[in-house]
């Protein structure tokens, strides 16, 4: 135990002593506190940039639209629309000679065949895809769909969907304001976060283990210590480093995101309670012990730096597929089979549970068992990697192959 001890306090004192540390766990938080500033300076000037960009873009268009109906359809205008919105033409000719004329602003086509084709042809006189143009194809969309139906617009309404829907989750849970877009994108953001802590903490071991077999300082080392006394000081020291930054810099989060709710305005449920950085210190400090472990059994059988980051990809790939399905799992099924499925793999489980846990209406029952599942297969993959850590395998230059790293994982 005292040489555990000896090999932890050395690795806090290495670590803390370099300059980049410091850089690292206070810049990011100095970028993010410069950023709200920031974007609450431009808030303030809002409404004069407002102002400024309706002078220089001057009045909309507010011609009316014609249209040719050869199939006989339109019958009347709703009453929905505008008075003067759109002028009837008897032919195609007489349309374009209005829009020449600037009478219109575009004309429609709808076709005798239209009812077996279900198309329309749009003719105006500009290609600009960000003109007002697609506002008064949905209403002409709309004038169209009321004729189908006989000009009650009430049933043309319930034939494109119900009016109102009432929805009943069993899941305590509040949904994200859908018009605020930092809640929408909450899981994501956390999923990232989450991502780059556990890879950098373990990271940290994988690039620790490899240059001092480079440099010849684990032979130093092993003289002194066995190879599992070193795995878990080396673990220990550089865990409690990476814990140590995951609360400065998830308290910092916190304070910035409560602060800039005075600036952004945010809804109540992006202020994340105190549950969800307790779950999240224990997801990080298990993810950490199961892809440090990984990370040390790398470092262990690399010969360098360069060879054992190039394997990186491979160990953490688990870590990276809710990373890649957070916009169309997480943001839009946080309770799907998929997300829970992740959430419950021990691979996946630190980035995903979170993920799933920042958007909400997780039950009570899956955080305790995804963390049960991750704690277990951390206890299994540090002694797996501890059999890795011997002395013939720490000090062999032997080129890196991944099929061996597995094998040697398994024991064999």
């Amino acid at each position: 135990m005292k040489k555990i001890l000896l090999v932890l306090k050395n690795e806090l004192i290495t670590l803390i002593s370099r300059p980049s540390f410091w850089l690292a766990l206070v810049g990011l938080p100095l970028v993010g506190a410069l950023i709200f500033a920031g974007v609450g300076a431009i808030n303030k000037n809002a409404s004069a940039s407002q102002a400024i960009s309706q002078v220089v873009s001057g009045p909309q268009d507010m011609r009316p639209e014609g249209y040719v109906d050869l199939s006989g359809l339109i019958r009347q205008i709703p009453e929905s629309v505008p008075a003067g919105s759109f002028v009837a033409y008897p032919d195609e000719s007489s349309a374009r000679q209005a829009l020449a004329a600037g009478e219109i602003s575009a004309f429609y086509i709808v076709p005798a065949d239209y009812l077996q084709t279900g198309k329309i042809t749009s003719i105006r006189p500009d290609l600009n895809p960000l003109s007002t143009s697609s506002a008064q194809s949905t209403l002409f969309t709309w004038v169209l769909q009321v004729n189908l139906v006989g000009g009650n617009w009430v049933f043309a309404n319930l034939v494109n969907g119900p009016l109102k829907v009432d929805e009943t989750s069993l899941a305590v849970a509040t949904a994200p304001d859908e018009n605020n877009p930092l809640a929408y994108w909450t899981p994501y953001i956390i999923t990232i976060i989450f991502y780059m802590l556990i890879v950098g903490s373990a990271s940290l071991l994988l690039s620790n283990i490899s240059k001092e077999k480079e440099n010849r300082v684990m032979e130093v080392l092993l003289t002194s210590v066995t190879p599992p006394q070193l795995l878990t000081g080396k673990i220990l020291g550089l865990g409690i480093i990476g814990l140590g930054q995951t609360l400065f810099w998830f308290g910092t989060s916190y304070i910035l995101l409560n602060l800039s709710g005075q600036t952004f305005h945010l809804p109540a449920d992006i202020h994340l309670p105190i549950s969800f950085l307790l779950w999240g210190l224990l997801f990080f400090v298990l993810g950490y012990a199961v892809y440090a472990s990984l990370m040390a059994g790398l470092g262990a059988l690399a010969p360098n730096l360069r060879e054992a980051s190039q394997a990186t990809f491979i160990i953490t790939l688990p870590l990276m597929v809710p990373l890649f399905l957070s916009s169309s799992v997480f943001m839009q099924a946080p309770n799907g089979g998929i997300a829970v499925f992740l959430s419950l793999f021990p691979l996946s489980a630190p980035v995903a549970m979170m993920a799933r846990l920042s958007a909400g209406g997780v039950a009570w029952w899956q955080p305790w068992l995804a963390a049960a599942l991750l704690a277990g297969t951390a206890v299994l993959i540090v002694r797996l990697v501890s059999g890795m850590f011997r002395a013939q395998t720490l000090l062999s230059g032997q080129a890196f192959n991944i099929k061996v790293y597995f094998r040697a994982l398994v024991g064999r």
